[in-house]
């Protein structure tokens, strides 16, 4: 399996500094990051770390509940995953990942909504990064729609 990456170049310190992430391996992109903005509401124009897991998250999740759908021989039509990465406070210092939510609407053909359920849980569990991510309280919204 490929290996893939990613770098960040950073100038400065915590509070004054800033940086640039590009996506190295796809060559699609590089955002720029601050701390300040990382931990403002609005997040400034800028993309920070959650947001990346949010987006690397989501994805995975997708895949993962194709391949679950799939053996379930459902059809997706349609899929919309959102994922809500929360960043807090640690009791042992500084910050963590608090949590993540996973929400999950189908449009799939071939399976109830009893199934459906069951295949988003499993996705959830079989997910690469909801593996590696295994430390954060990890909560699934799902929910099978109908066109």
């Amino acid at each position: 399996m490929p290996t893939r990456t990613a770098r960040t170049a950073w100038d400065g310190g915590l509070q004054d500094g800033s940086g640039q992430v590009e996506l190295t391996s796809s060559g699609l992109g590089t955002f720029e990051v601050s701390f300040p903005q990382r931990a403002s509401e609005d997040g400034g124009g800028v993309t920070n770390p959650e947001e990346l897991i949010g987006a690397a998250h989501s994805a995975c999740y997708a895949m993962s509940l194709a391949g679950q759908l799939d053996a379930r021989n459902a059809t997706p039509q349609s899929m919309k995953i959102r994922a809500e990465v929360t960043l807090g406070p640690d009791p042992e210092g500084g910050f963590k990942l608090t949590g993540i939510t996973l929400h999950v609407r189908g449009e799939v053909d071939g399976i109830d909504e009893a199934g459906f359920l069951e295949a988003a849980e499993a996705a959830k569990i079989g997910c690469p990064v909801s593996k590696a991510l295994a430390g954060v309280d990890i909560t699934l919204d799902a929910a099978l729609e109908t066109a």
